[in-house]
C-alpha cells in the first residue's frame, strides 16, 4: 500500500501531460504558476517516493528525475504539447528542494509522515 500514493501522483501527472492545452489564458502569470506547480508536484513526488522506499532518499530522487524525463518525452507525442529540457530542470529542482527539506527537517516530521521503516526503527519505551 505504501507505493499507492507516489504511483497515483505519477498517474495524475501522466493524465495532465496527455492534455493538449492546460493554459488558463493568463499570459505570463500562467507560465510562472505552471512552472511553480511543476517544481511543487515533482517535489511532492520525491517526498512520496522517499516515504514509500522506507526513507531512502537517493533512489527517491532518481525515480523522480527519471519520471520527469519520461514525462517530457511523453509530451512530445501529445498534439499541442512539446517536451522541454527546461521543464526537466525545473522538475528536478523541485525534487532536490524536497530532498533538502527532508534531510533538514526529517526529525521534525510528525510520525505519520515518517517512512514506515523509520517508524519501526524507534525503540519501544522501556517498562519498569
Amino acid at each position: 500500500m505504501r507505493f499507492v500514493p507516489p504511483l497515483a501522483l505519477m498517474g495524475l501527472i501522466f493524465y495532465l501531460s496527455a492534455q493538449p492545452d492546460l493554459s488558463t489564458g493568463l499570459g505570463t502569470i500562467d507560465l510562472v504558476l505552471r512552472k511553480i506547480a511543476h517544481a511543487g508536484i515533482f517535489g511532492l513526488l520525491c517526498f512520496l517516493w522517499w516515504r514509500a522506499l522506507g526513507g531512502r532518499l537517493g533512489p527517491a530522487i532518481a525515480i523522480t528525475v527519471l519520471y520527469a524525463i519520461s514525462d517530457e518525452w511523453h509530451q512530445t507525442f501529445v498534439e499541442g504539447r512539446h517536451g522541454s529540457a527546461v521543464d526537466v530542470l525545473i522538475d528536478s529542482a523541485g525534487a532536490l528542494a524536497a530532498a533538502y527539506a527532508i534531510k533538514r527537517w526529517r526529525k521534525r516530521l510528525p510520525a505519520r509522515l515518517q517512512p514506515p521503516r523509520a517508524r519501526q526503527a524507534k525503540p519501544a519505551p522501556e517498562s519498569r
